[in-house]
């Protein structure tokens, strides 16, 4: 069965519907019943117990009432005792109707099974007596039926007795004093069966100062007529005595009255009262009899109470535990069409608050409420506490009349009415605004935490409790965690303590942070911030010679570098796909320039741009992060004095908003621009390629290098295939045959439509490896006139990468080898037929036993009679300065010859000896030594 609002299955009495009711009506006047003139609902017997739900406490209170009157027990005295609106008012109303009925007892709707119970077949009608102590003065005299009494004993005797009571009680009524025991147990035997009862008693005495005399009689005359009527009680089996003292030094009202209610206690509290408060199950019953003619169909009201069960059920970690019970269930159906969350706390927590009446404030309160909502033609599945209208000024104004000043800006700020902060919320969100998830979720909050204060243990309301009262079935539990959270965020009044969460008068911190974020400026706060943030983002550049972040052209440099150089623009170079012009301007200026010099190496440079969607969260993340350090700072220099809980607040929420500016940082940074230049109409034009980086990655510099590498803007290992072709289409042109290494190296370092190589060694190394076939090019490390010297083809090189190295075309490679290979052969063959001493003939591998080969350069070796050196050593000195380059000559110049021969041993030691007139100190010392060990030095000694 699909649930249905619950204002198509319930009915509102009309005085409700139509909002004619009056707040005093749910205030009961036993004086008005007594004078014949409440309201009907209070002055028949026959409606009044139609409309009023039985409580445990009262049945118990009926039964010893109808046990007393009938002679057979009971208890002679009974003391009620709750606090404002605890349904003392109302349970004297219904003794009262029980004992001086005009109808029969089975007409009184809930009567018969407690007379059942006790055995009671016929119960007499009694005199009753009605003392209320709010419309008695002890200075005026009262009049009834023309006689005039000045005490309450006088009072007492006329009402039970007429004329024939007040004879037994002039003299004491005339004189202000007490009548005694004896006396008040003649009248109470004569007027037997009787009921006194004794309403705001306290509000009577407490008028009575100390040693002043009234015509009403003293403090003292009144206290000892009061233990002289329980006393008098007891003595009289059929006459019975109830009286209602107020639970709190509130309702005492002042030191007097407060003097007299302890009196009081003492005389009443030596009989035990039977009386229990009305407990919040039975606040379902009595509510829905009191607003509802009708609750509604049983099949709807149950297929609604499963549904919530379902949901509850589905969530068992979203909903308190005992959501999940079936008793939940029941009583779901029990309090119908109000949710039983509405009934908890307001019975729990506003029950505690002085001003608010408990039952009756719970019927006021409600009353308007279904009004308004019934009017507003809500749609809800029940009146939960995320229903409350708190924006309608009525609702509104019951709410805070209980509550201490400074509630309503609170509300109409922040959690209801069309200005708030929620229905904002609401409005810029379809998920939150399809259900009014954020006003519903802030109405819960302060219907669960309004009434707290600040010296409890543990204060607001928990997130399942707002669940609880703000999600209904068919909704998405996540959407209302989602409104939570950006409640908290937003909020000025809204306080939270790890899953729980409370509203109060006083602004949170946010609204200090507001205020000071408010006052930051970008270029002097937030870009400074910013700049030391990226700059522990890219702490480790791995393969990059250098990461510049926010830096002007001028201060990046224009060289070849041992990498390509990273450039993180700023936060006003945003990029977006569909306008990319901020982004470009600044990445083109950079490219282009250095300073007002042009730049050169311009294909070294690859550029990282932040999100143009992204960058106004970010500054606002930067401000947060700025405006909580400052609180922090402020705190802990003792130039701002706020309480433990809020120092620790400062310190989480700085915390946490350090958390975010690092999110936000790698979210935003993350549009990685490489600049290449293609060919169109004959000329070259500059062209951008952008790709966007996964947040989510580890480490974003290996985020960078991996997709450079995957879309070849930078690569590390180049093959030797693609040189060549490079070679051939832009170096090997109109009859060129060699280019020098250095500049290819140079040029691929400034012409954005050359390949972007990651350093120099993968430029050596791929010119070493295409030396080792005759597929391409050769490599020559000099030239001397016409001669290559060095030239190496088909074989492993030893590159250097200089101005005199030189890379030379396939076809003069072949050429060049050709020439080589017929030098070596003719060079053979001479040396075949060369005479020997003696006379003979034969080759020299026969003489020496080994092949004599030609040199690079095309030289041929010739074999004297005497035999060839087999040993080669030689020493040399190179400034410290230059030794990497010097070495580097020397490995091509001398080393390369003997390495290129086959089987022929090379070994190179190098000797290293450094003087120092002062001594060397210790931490150079270990440096070299530690050093010297990694790179395996036979001998490395200090003396």
């Amino acid at each position: 069965m699909t649930i249905k609002p619950w204002r198509e299955v319930a009915q509102p009495h009309r005085d409700v519907l139509q909002g004619t009711f009056k707040q005093s009506e749910f205030a009961a006047d036993i004086s008005q019943v007594h004078a014949g003139t409440a309201p009907p609902e209070y002055q028949d017997a026959e409606k009044f117990f139609a409309r009023t739900f039985i409580t445990e406490g009262m049945r118990l209170l009926l039964q010893s009432v109808a046990e007393r009157l009938s002679g057979r027990g009971g208890d002679p005295v009974i003391q009620l005792q709750t606090a404002f609106g605890g349904g003392k008012t109302h349970t004297l109303l219904a003794v009262y109707h029980l004992a001086s009925r005009q109808c029969p007892t089975e007409r009184l709707a809930g009567i018969p099974p407690i007379l059942d119970t006790v055995g009671i077949t016929s119960l007499p009608q009694a005199r009753v007596a009605v003392i209320d102590g709010i419309k008695f003065s002890p200075s005026l005299p009262r009049s009834h039926a023309g006689i005039t009494v000045n005490t309450l004993w006088g009072d007492l005797a006329v009402q039970l007795l007429g004329a024939e009571g007040l004879a037994l009680l002039a003299d004491a009524d005339r004189a202000g004093t007490s009548p005694g025991k004896e006396a008040l147990s003649t009248l109470l035997q004569r007027a037997a069966p009787c009921v006194v009862l004794l309403d705001e008693l306290v509000a009577y005495v407490r008028q009575l100062e100390p040693g002043k005399s009234y015509p009403g009689g003293t403090f003292d005359s009144n206290i000892t007529f009061i233990q002289a009527l329980t006393e008098a009680m007891k003595g009289v089996p059929n006459a019975i005595l109830l009286a209602s003292l107020p639970e709190s030094e509130t309702e005492a009202a002042g030191t007097q009255g407060q003097r007299a209610l302890t009196v009081l206690e003492k005389y009443f509290g030596r009989i035990e009262s039977v009386w229990k408060p009305v407990a919040a199950q039975e606040a379902f019953e009595i509510v829905r009899r009191r607003l509802f003619d009708y609750a509604g169909d049983a099949a709807q009201i149950q297929a609604t109470a499963r549904a919530f069960g379902e949901l509850y059920r589905q969530h068992p970690a979203k909903f308190p535990p005992e959501a999940q019970d079936a008793r939940y269930e029941e009583r779901i159906a029990q309090a119908y069409p109000i949710h039983p969350e509405v009934f908890d706390r307001l019975y729990e927590d506003w029950s505690t608050l002085d001003k608010f009446q408990r039952t009756r404030g719970v019927l006021q309160y409600l009353a308007i409420v279904i009004h308004r909502l019934w009017n507003s033609n809500d749609k809800d599945a029940l009146i939960m506490p995320g229903t409350l209208p708190l924006g309608d000024a009525v609702v509104r104004g019951k709410s805070i009349h209980y509550l201490p000043n400074g509630w309503e800006p609170v509300i109409e700020s922040e959690i209801d009415g069309s200005r708030s902060a929620a229905a904002e919320i609401d409005g810029h969100d379809t998920r939150f605004g399809s259900v009014q998830a954020a006003r519903r979720v802030a109405r819960t909050v302060f219907l669960g935490s309004a009434p707290s204060n600040a010296a409890q243990a543990v204060r607001g309301i928990r997130v399942e409790g707002i669940l609880l009262g703000a999600v209904q079935p068919g909704q998405a539990v996540g959407t209302y965690e989602d409104v939570i959270r950006r409640l908290r965020d937003r909020l000025h009044y809204l306080y939270g303590e790890k899953d729980c969460y409370w509203f109060d008068t006083r602004p949170n911190l946010r609204r200090e942070m507001e205020a000071r974020k408010a006052h930051l400026k970008d270029a002097e706060d937030v870009l400074p911030l910013l700049k030391d943030r990226v700059n522990q983002v890219f702490s480790k550049r791995n393969h990059f010679a250098a990461i510049h972040v926010f830096v002007p052209s001028a201060d990046i440099p224009d060289d070849f570098g041992l990498g390509p150089r990273l450039v993180v623009l700023p936060p006003s170079a945003g990029y977006r796909r569909q306008d990319d012009g901020a982004a470009l301007l600044a990445a083109t200026e950079v490219l282009e320039k250095r300073g007002d010099a042009p730049r050169l190496k311009r294909n070294r440079l690859v550029f990282l741009a932040p999100d143009g969607d992204a960058v106004q969260r970010l500054r606002d993340a930067a401000r947060t992060f700025l405006a909580w350090r400052s609180i922090v700072e402020d705190v802990q220099n003792r130039r701002m004095d706020l309480g433990t809980y809020q120092a620790d607040q400062s310190r989480r929420a700085m915390d946490s908003a350090e958390d975010s500016l690092k999110q936000m940082v790698r979210e935003t940074w993350r549009w990685l621009m490489v600049p290449t230049e293609e060919m169109a109409r004959g000329k070259l034009v500059l062209r951008w390629e952008a790709v966007s980086l996964p947040a989510s990655a580890p480490n974003l510099v290996e985020a960078i290098e991996a997709k450079m590498h995957e879309e070849e803007w930078v690569i590390s290992a180049w093959s030797p295939v693609h040189l060549n072709r490079v070679l051939s289409d832009w170096y090997f042109k109109d009859g060129v045959s060699e280019v020098s290494t250095l500049k290819v190296w140079q040029d691929s370092c400034q012409y954005l439509y050359l390949p972007r190589l990651l350093n120099a060694d993968v430029f050596v190394q791929t010119v070493t490896a295409g030396c080792a076939t005759r597929d391409g090019f050769a490599y020559a490390a000099g030239k001397d006139g016409e001669r290559w010297q060095g030239f190496v083809f088909g074989r492993p090189a030893l590159v250097t990468l200089d101005a005199n190295s030189l890379l030379i075309s396939p076809v003069a490679a072949l050429e060049h080898q050709r020439r080589l290979d017929k030098q070596q052969h003719e060079q053979a063959e001479q040396a075949d037929t060369q005479p020997l001493r003696g006379g003979s003939t034969t080759t020299a591998a026969s003489t020496t036993g080994r092949q004599v080969a030609g040199t690079q350069q095309g030289e041929t070796s010739t074999q004297g009679a005497q035999p060839l050196p087999q040993r080669f050593f030689g020493t040399v000195a190179v400034d410290a300065t230059t030794a990497t380059m010097d070495f580097s000559t020397i490995v091509n110049e001398v080393v390369q010859h003997f390495a290129a021969r086959v089987g022929v041993e090379v070994t190179v030691t190098i000797e290293v000896e450094a003087h120092a007139p002062e001594g060397f100190e210790a931490g150079l010392q270990r440096t070299v030594k530690e050093n010297c060990g990694v790179l395996k030095f036979r001998t490395a000694e200090f003396d």
